[in-house]
């Protein structure tokens, strides 16, 4: 019963006011930072925890050392195995979640408050201590084994890695997060160990929690949940030096539709062109189905279910990209009319009234975004890691209503790049080398 009731308090969906949150930052004896929004009114508190690195600080030849150690976080830690811990972790009706990107290896908890204590205790033992049993890491090794085989028959992951590989160089961006058939068959016990020291560290986490708790409960929550955390011993990549060479890659694959990605350079957050290259990626192709993209792919010609662009923001390259999925035969109009469509945008720049249609989506279905404790932590987690100012949920909207025409325009000119867009085609698309 008490699991079905933490899955009702995580669903609980709030008003639209809640866009106003009231942010504390939290420091704790310790030296932690956290930021805080309290809300006492239901008893349930959401916990998110990011360390910066991810699978990034995958030492050479250990390619998916940390997509591994993460998936072995809830296998147990001290007298308690795999099933052991996930038993007490759903008596005391609460959930963890771990996973691994590029630059982080995230963790969320959600434990109702009666129940803190115990689930705190849970959670530290899984990131300060977790077991790396020998039965936990072949089952887990088998999964994850199983994953890079499908993988390698998804026609969008084989693209997903091939632009990766084309990008990225020797970066360890061009290496797939979970690692290769034989890099992890051949991953030990002791290179678990050794990522989870360099991946889960003390001095790159960053923390927001939501709900019924106060800035001193969290506090002593921070120092005791972190504190045997290890310092960092592993530098951060630097930058990726990007290879857009313009063009079409097409690598054959057996497929009757044709998967292609497509990117060019991206732009800095703290860039302060950023608030109109995020308006100019809704109208140009950012998911809307009132994007140029959908209605000239989509609409006009019928040669995908969908096509869309967004802003990709790795901590070490910035990237403007997209997707699209046709028939082998099609796919190759796709890329032309796609192609048309970024060079006609830098040209010509948009126009008023998508531009005053793209800040009344933007600014009218920002709030419905903090429609739960769950959201709202993992939103201010997010804002810490790519440097946010504090206020930024309530000045969001007014930066967005701040862009005029001629800004986004100025910048249409300044960031798109048709001789820079470059494609990666996985099928056998008709037209296309």
């Amino acid at each position: 019963m008490l699991r079905y009731c933490l899955i009702a308090l995580t669903l609980i969906v709030t008003t639209p006011a809640r866009a106003a949150v009231d942010i504390q930052p939290v420091t704790s004896p310790g030296g932690f930072e956290a930021w805080l929004v309290e809300e006492h009114s239901i008893p349930f508190v959401a916990l998110e925890l990011r360390f910066k690195g991810g699978a990034a600080l995958d030492l050479p030849g250990k390619k998916g050392a940390t997509n591994l150690m993460v998936g072995l976080l809830e296998e147990g830690t001290g007298d308690l195995d795999a099933r052991g811990f996930a038993r007490e972790v759903e008596g005391l009706a609460a959930s963890f979640e771990y996973d691994v990107y590029d630059d982080a290896v995230t963790v969320s908890a959600r434990f109702l408050t009666e129940n803190q204590d115990e689930a705190l205790a849970l959670l530290r033992g899984s990131l300060v201590a977790p077991r790396f049993d020998e039965d936990a890491v072949e089952r887990v090794r088998g999964q994850v084994l199983s994953a890079i085989r499908s993988d390698l028959k998804s026609p969008r992951d084989i693209a997903s890695q091939a632009m990766s590989e084309l990008l990225y160089g020797d970066h360890p961006y061009a290496l797939p997060l979970m690692g290769t058939l034989d890099s992890v068959e051949a991953l030990s016990r002791d290179d678990l160990v050794t990522a989870h020291q360099n991946s889960l560290t003390r001095d790159r986490v960053y923390v927001s929690a939501v709900g019924d708790i106060t800035a001193d409960e969290l506090s002593a929550l921070l120092d005791s949940l972190l504190a045997d955390l290890p310092e960092a011993t592993v530098p951060l990549p630097g930058p990726a030096s990007l290879n857009l060479p313009g063009g079409t890659e097409v690598v054959e694959f057996e497929t009757p539709q044709s998967v292609a990605l497509f990117a060019q350079g991206g732009i800095e957050r703290e860039d302060p062109d950023f608030f109109p290259a995020f308006i100019l990626d809704l109208i140009i192709g950012g998911g809307s189905f009132e994007s140029r993209l959908m209605e000239e792919v989509r609409e006009k010609r019928g040669l995908t279910y969908g096509v869309y662009s967004f802003l990709a923001d790795k901590d070490q390259a910035k990237l403007w990209m997209g997707s699209v999925a046709s028939a082998n035969d099609r796919v190759a109009q796709a890329v032309s009319v796609i192609r048309d469509e970024w060079s006609k945008a830098a040209e010509q720049g948009v126009t008023a009234e998508e531009l005053q249609d793209a800040k009344t989506y933007l600014t009218g279905a920002y709030p419905l975004r903090f429609d739960s404790n769950a959201s709202i932590a993992n939103i201010m987690v997010a804002m810490q890691m790519d440097n946010m100012p504090i206020d930024y949920i309530a000045t969001r909207n007014d930066r967005v209503n701040a862009v005029t025409l001629e800004d986004i325009n100025r910048v249409a000119k300044r960031l798109l790049d048709p001789e820079a867009l470059t494609f990666v085609v996985v099928g056998q698309p008709v037209g296309l080398e």
